[in-house]
């Protein structure tokens, strides 16, 4: 026999927010899960059977219900503060929410990374170069060149390019 289930307690103006969430044609899927989750665990339904409904592991539902369970008090003392409607599901969107990751800190600034944008912007000749569009590997040395950054690889500045925010017509990836 597993661990008891950590009770879950959902206020009538809580429960009007994440019902419409649960049946929203436009919400994030795993939202509309993290929704049904609480709700569930609110009746009183055991992280197994929620679980096999749902299609997903104990493990992510009893993760969802100790969230709520921790952000209950913060959600209530809003309520009682006089929080409104949207105050209420901003803040239960907050507690639903995924964390911040963890991983290592970016290595390039917004600066840097704008810089390297608007160098792919400028055409390859105004940079003394014989070519008509800017590769990778050229745009990655005349960063290094002018001194964007010390050090960054071809397909580092590919990654930024990605995002298109300039004619990309003017950049190769061959």
């Amino acid at each position: 026999m597993g661990k008891r289930s950590v009770s879950v307690e959902v206020t009538p103006k809580q429960r009007a927010v994440l019902e419409p969430l649960t049946r929203a044609k436009v919400a994030p899927q795993r939202l509309v899960e993290r929704c049904r989750i609480v709700l569930m665990s609110a009746e009183g339904r055991n992280n197994e059977d929620q679980a096999d409904e749902l299609g997903v592991d104990r493990q992510r539902v009893r993760r969802w219900r100790v969230r709520w369970v921790g952000a209950s008090a913060a959600l209530v003392d809003a309520e009682n503060g006089g929080a409104n409607g949207k105050d209420l599901e901003k803040l239960i969107l907050g507690v639903l929410e995924d964390n911040e990751r963890s991983g290592a800190p970016s290595k390039f600034t917004p600066e840097e990374v704008a810089s390297i944008i608007a160098l792919a912007c400028e055409p390859p000749a105004e940079s003394g170069l014989p070519v008509s569009h800017w590769t990778p590997p050229e745009l990655a040395r005349e960063a290094m060149k002018r001194g964007i950054v010390e050090s960054i690889s071809p397909r580092q500045v590919d990654r930024f390019l990605a995002s298109r925010t300039c004619d990309r017509t003017r950049v190769s990836t061959g």
